[in-house]
């Protein structure tokens, strides 16, 4: 038992016992123009709503104007559109767009409940707060939309578009299918695409039908190229897809930071392995970036202020294999001698801690972190789902809840895989 590791904890902590507790982030955020909000599973409620709370403080107190989550940009930006009012729609046919395997991560009443509010708030402060996906798994489902868009607006690009989509014809809208040809066959569709995605960034502004139209159809192009290059990835293993993902959601940010303009200021929600940045954990080792170290990197440690969280028990929302029915399932306590497990014994049930000047260099000695994906496997859970990780170097601040509940998905009928 590490006892000097509890002690700082203890010193360090400030109790989270209502949302009030947590001004103390927001107030540290400073001036930074990223705050990335983590998770340590796709499918605890309590991530999901301190993250809106945090966001609606941002919003309101330092005029952060976009949310950018772990999710496909074609479905998300149906929520755009209901938050912004472009389309006189509700926020359950908004939902309704999360029609892909794991549905559970956005079409959730968590979520529900905070876009309702982003609808009103947007509304009454006349303001144009966005909602949009950065992840790059929607490749046909942005080829339709930048279809769709192409004919609304009677685009002479239209046919190139319908040529470099053909190429995707023959693998029945089945990513692996896709994968395995162009990664072993040489039956790639790359040329088409980059040369259609050059085409329509040149002529982006000449697209006027609808509210974000140019944007639409950019980031939809960006994911065309970028999941072409991640599915071709994929099947041969190794670091490439995952980084190029994250690098994907770092190019989409970019689009996002460069359509709103200069003081764009964007609040980032996906999962502590995408938003910890990767230098603080093993995943260096394995030559995997991520958005959180992309982010530092890029625009310097100071304008990029990233929230990890954890849980030492309860529920959560998962499925047991990929594709599989979602169902509740229980969270052992935390492994002894993990991060978790040392948050518990400290004083205090809920903490927050916030790493500074003061006290980085008691919390960055190596340590396992858990991390619950979409799949998960609760008796198995000591072989794999725990991230060796220096937790200061890693984050700036950490949200921690002893016990947490699954979240509540919304039943959208049969999911496509």
């Amino acid at each position: 038992m590490n006892n000097t590791l509890i002690q700082n904890i203890e010193k360090y902590a400030l109790p989270f016992k209502n949302k009030e507790d947590l001004q103390a982030i927001v107030d540290s955020v400073g001036d930074s123009k990223y705050v990335l909000l983590g998770e340590a599973s796709h499918g605890t409620s309590e991530f999901y709503t301190i993250r809106a709370e945090l966001s609606k403080m941002l919003i309101e107190q330092k005029g952060f104007n976009v949310i950018a989550v772990e999710g496909d940009w074609p479905s998300c930006f149906s929520i755009n559109e209901y938050i912004k009012s472009y389309k006189q729609t509700t926020s359950m046919d908004a939902l309704k767009e999360f029609n892909r395997w794991p549905t559970w991560m956005w079409a959730n009443d968590e979520i529900k409940t905070f876009i309702e509010w982003l609808h009103d708030y947007n509304k009454k402060a006349q303001s144009n707060v966005g909602f949009y996906g950065v992840d790059v798994y929607s490749l046909w489902e942005s080829m339709d939309e930048i279809l769709h868009l192409l004919e609304k607006n009677e685009s002479a690009d239209l046919e190139a578009a319908k040529k470099a989509f053909s190429c995707f014809e023959a693998f029945d809208r089945k990513p692996e299918y896709y994968g395995v040809s162009a990664a072993f066959y040489g039956e790639d569709c790359t040329d088409e695409v980059v040369e259609l995605l050059l085409k329509i960034r040149n002529n982006r502004h000449q697209y006027k039908e609808g509210p974000e139209t140019s944007l639409n159809l950019a980031v939809n192009s960006l994911v065309t190229v970028n999941a072409e290059a991640y599915y071709r990835s994929m099947v041969k293993g190794g670091p490439e897809d995952w980084n190029i993902r994250d690098h994907h959601m770092v190019s989409t940010i970019d689009e996002l930071t460069n359509f709103y303009g200069p003081e764009t200021k964007v609040i980032v929600w996906e999962h502590n392995t995408h938003i910890g940045d990767a230098r603080a954990t093993d995943m260096e080792k394995e030559g995997l970036v991520n958005v959180g170290q992309i982010l530092r990197e890029k625009y310097g440690e100071e304008k990029v202020f990233a929230v990890g969280f954890g849980t030492y028990k309860g529920t959560v929302t998962a499925a047991r294999e990929w594709g599989k029915t979602v169902e509740v399932m229980k969270v052992p306590e935390g492994q002894s001698g993990s991060w978790e497990d040392y948050l518990h014994q400290a004083e205090g049930i809920d903490k927050i801690l916030i790493f500074n000047n003061e006290n980085k260099e008691l919390f960055r000695d190596w340590i396992g972190h858990r991390a619950i994906g979409v799949v998960y496997n609760p008796e198995y859970e000591q072989y794999g789902n725990y991230v060796p990780s220096r937790i200061s170097e890693r984050y700036d601040a950490f949200v921690f809840v002893d016990e947490t509940k699954a979240l509540s998905p919304i039943e959208m009928g049969q999911p496509v895989i």
